[in-house]
């Protein structure tokens, strides 16, 4: 095992413009900071909902070595398939115990071994899941003799629930990450037990946009309150992520990587 490991997290990859944003990036980013491995959240990487294979792949082969979710990790049905062949794809710990997909993930990639799961909150999103405290306390009883580094994903809609959460879980887990609102936060710490932590990540995709979706749309539905399908902006792609160093399986610093104005050619 090396003493100094580097990990790369991206926020929520959103449709098109944000995998070709993680094409362009990504692999540059790998090589100038040394990364040893990456994991990114895909619940909006089809579309803006949900995941396909061909997606997957192409994410795939842009370096990314585990992918976690969220509530919309079910509105493809490819999601099935890649559950079932054992694609490095994680549905939130805390659904019931009987629903299709794994709960964490296990790597050994570049001397170490790593656990990734993902938690969904539930303080304003309808998903019927268990506690997220309790699940994320069950997950680290279950990984933590086995492995280096245990890395969570939280997707949660509210500030208060993902800090809560990384306070729970400092000292046991090594990183917890928040995902979901698409907005970047500057929170980014060590907790007092060596817990890294940020509120969240950020999207990755048009920066001029609502969350990934065009303008006008989300502005006219607050206007009149109707219904309108949803397509992804295209203009002005960021790359959010953030990239934590590990020295002797703690965590040194958690730092924000952020480009903004990524050219797009596909």
């Amino acid at each position: 095992m090396q003493n100094n490991y580097k990990v790369c997290f991206i926020g929520d990859i959103y449709a098109g413009p944000g995998r070709t944003a993680v094409k362009k990036v990504l692999p540059g980013l790998i090589e100038k900071e040394d990364i040893d491995f990456t994991f990114a959240n895909v619940e909006n990487l089809a579309g803006g909902a949900g995941v396909t294979r061909t997606t997957l792949k192409k994410m795939m082969d842009a370096g990314i070595d585990c992918f976690t979710s969220g509530n919309h990790i079910w509105r493809r049905k490819d999601i099935y398939n890649l559950f079932e062949n054992n694609y490095p794809v994680l549905r939130p710990a805390n659904y019931p115990e009987d629903v299709p997909g794994r709960e964490y993930l296990t790597f050994k990639k570049n001397g170490m071994k790593i656990a990734v799961f993902n938690l969904l909150g539930r303080t304003f999103l309808e998903n019927v899941v268990d506690c997220p405290f309790k699940k994320g306390e069950i997950i680290y009883d279950r990984v933590k003799n086995s492995v280096d580094l245990i890395l969570c994903d939280f997707h949660a809609e509210t500030t208060s629930e993902k800090m809560a959460m990384g306070w729970h879980l400092d000292g046991k887990v090594d990183a917890v990450l928040g995902t979901h609102t698409h907005i970047p936060t500057s929170d980014e710490r060590i907790l007092d037990e060596d817990t890294a932590y940020i509120t969240d990540v950020g999207m990755t995709g048009s920066f001029d946009s609502v969350i990934g979706v065009k303008k006008e749309i989300i502005v006219q539905r607050f206007l009149t309150g109707l219904p309108e399908r949803f397509k992804s902006a295209k203009r002005n792609q960021w790359f959010n992520a953030v990239i934590i160093e590990f020295e002797n399986k703690k965590a040194k610093s958690i730092s924000r990587y952020q480009k903004r104005k990524v050219e797009l050619d596909d």
